[in-house]
Formats: C-alpha cells, structure tokens, sequence
C-alpha cells in the first residue's frame, strides 16, 4: 500500500504495520516520516531499535535477516531500522528484501522501516520494491517545489500557532523567507523553530521575519543549476554570491554546470537521431523538476549554441584549477559568474529575453 507523506499520520491512526518503506530526496520530510513511525511504535511497545546501513556490493544481509527474527533480552518489541542510501540493494539485498517482507505479514513484535533515496520508474517496478509495497506501506516522500515554498513555511509557522501579516505584505514576508532559504527545507525548518523561541504565538511582521532569519540562509550548489535552468538571472548572481560567501568549492559549482550543459547536449543529440523526449530524457536520469526544466529550455537552446556552451565550460574548469584562458577572467568565481549567466540567458523564456533587451 503506498500513500503520500502528509497521510502517514492518518494511516498510523488507523493501525500500525509490520513493514514501512520511506523513500525520497528530501531529508528534513523524510525523516520526519521515519519519526512519526518510530513514536508510534515506540508507544506501543517498540522499544528495543537496531539500525543496518547497506552499503558496498558485500554487505553482510544474514544479520539483517537474523536481526529480524531475534527479540532482544530486554525488549518484547524491536524496530529493526535498515538504511540503503545508494537505492540499490543488490542481488542479494533483493532476495533479502523480499524474504523480509514476506517475514512481515503476521509478526507482532518486529517493525521493519526501510529507507531509501527517490527511485526512478524502473527501480519501483522491481521485484523487491514490489514486495515492500505489497506486503507493507510505501511512503513517498516528494519535495516542496520554489513555488510552494512560501505556502509549506506558512503551513509551519501556523502549526506553532504564529502566523505572517495578511494581504500583500504577508506574501511579501513569505516570499523573502523563501528567498533567504533557497529551498532548503532543513533551513527553512530551523528558522521557524528559531522564530518560535523568538517571538510568541500569534502575528509575525516583516522586520521580525526579517531579523530573525537575514544571515541564515544556506545556498546548495545543486539549487543554482535549477535557478539557472528556469532562466532566473536576479536568483542566479544572489545564489553565487552566497556560494562563494559560503566558501563553496568551485569546482563543485562548475560541476554542477558543466553537467547541466553536457546533459542537454547529449538530449539534444538524442533528439536529433530521432529519439522521443521522454527517452532521451530517461536515458541520462533526468526527471522531476528537472525533467519540467529540461523539457521547457530545450526547444530554446540550438545544437550549435549547445557546442559554444561546452566550450564555455571546459574553459572555465581550466580557470577554477589555476590556469589562464584569453578572453576570460582570471578569478574562478568571475568566470563560473559568467558561465552561469550565458546559460541561464540561453535558458530564459522569449519574453524574458526581450525585457532584457529593451531595459
């Protein structure tokens, strides 16, 4: 059975079960799923946890499978806990996994909670992913889209009984919480248990939200590329700004470019040779937000301005490694600025372009 992450709560109250399986990209949502499990099965009786992370192609599966069929001499009731980062459990870990979830069915002392990365399609068809959802409840858990995110910090703060002004001003607040979070739900997350110790329940202002979170935020490298992709020139150069601020590596950042422009390179080609979109995209791991990203600048972006912008790049990871080019900057962070501005400017909608012409 599989249901979303907000459900998760409702489905506990309904019973708990044997088996859980939480997977997806966003930590701060996933684990507070993983926590909403655990508190319910520690209040019936759960007490004794033990915690197996798979990882390498030589895992040892026996102790999870010995794990799950032993009680401790302290405990009636265990959580046995196995974390598989990479999504990938082997042959083995998918003969276990199956073995496991079929263990489930029936045994009132042992809570198994499987937790994994975001799958793609073809992961989620296999055989061991299918027994954990037959046999037990999947949890998807999906991450909070830029757009939403003024909505999903509203939603928090009004859990901790504090709210933003109304009308105009209100969204205003909002808005600028986003901005300052880039995305980052752990962040957004901290700043508003920060402004629960700050202020009390009831109406927050403008300077207040302000104050309290005008230093904080946390730029991820791996935001700037989407920034860059949805042709946010503003968003961009602030981004680079708080990266390097930050003492980001540039190497990260120009990775994290280059291989958004080989990408669309390689798709563009794929198309080329007559590949639909969606198999071109499958085919280089391109999917959610990325995969809307992708589908809207590709039809912007020609093969011949594709090859300038791979050039581009391999030009400037010289630059970031201490070596000169002609015609570029000398500083890494001047030169990723200029990289980074040259996509996004390909990447902007039509409209967009020719506001940035006319001003």
């Amino acid at each position: 059975m599989q249901v979303a992450a907000a459900q998760i709560s409702a489905q506990l109250q309904r019973g708990l079960k044997s088996l859980y399986t939480v997977h997806g990209d966003e930590p701060l949502l996933q684990q507070e799923a993983a926590d909403t499990i655990r508190a319910v099965a520690r209040a019936q009786g759960y007490t004794e946890r033990t915690v197996h992370t798979v990882a390498g192609a030589h895992f040892d599966w026996s102790e999870v499978l010995a794990a799950g069929g032993s009680l401790s001499l302290f405990a009636d009731k265990q959580i046995v806990e196995i974390r598989i980062p990479s999504g990938k459990p082997g042959k083995d870990g998918s003969v276990a996994l199956q073995q496991l979830a079929e263990a489930a069915q029936g045994n009132d002392s042992t809570l198994t909670l499987v937790l994994l990365p975001r799958l793609d399609k073809a992961t989620k068809t296999g055989a061991w992913f299918a027994a954990l959802e037959s046999f037990g409840v999947t949890v998807q858990v999906e991450p909070v889209e830029r757009r939403a995110l003024p909505q999903w910090i509203a939603q928090r703060l009004g859990a901790q009984g504090q709210r933003v002004t109304g009308g105009e001003e209100g969204q205003r607040t909002l808005q600028f919480f986003a901005d300052r979070v880039e995305g980052n739900l752990l962040a957004a997350h901290q700043e508003i248990q920060k402004l629960a110790l700050l202020y009390p329940q009831g109406e927050l202002s403008f300077e207040q939200v302000e104050g309290a979170v005008l230093n904080v935020a946390r730029y991820d490298v791996f935001k700037l590329s989407e920034a860059v992709l949805a042709g946010q020139a503003a968003r961009v150069q602030r981004m680079l700004d708080g990266l390097k601020a930050e003492g980001e590596a540039e190497v990260l950042v120009h990775y994290a470019l280059s291989e958004d422009i080989r990408a669309l390179k390689r798709v563009k080609d794929a198309i080329s040779a007559g590949r639909p979109l969606p198999m071109a995209l499958r085919e280089q791991r391109i999917w959610g937000l990325k995969e809307r990203l992708y589908e809207r600048v590709l039809p912007l972006l020609t093969a011949t301005e594709l090859s300038h912008l791979l050039q581009a790049a391999h030009q400037v990871d010289g630059i970031v490694k201490g070596l000169k080019v002609p015609g570029w900057p000398t500083d890494g962070w001047q030169a990723l600025q200029r990289l980074a501005l040259q996509l996004c400017g390909h990447c902007a909608s039509p409209a967009a372009k020719t506001a940035a012409v006319r001003k």
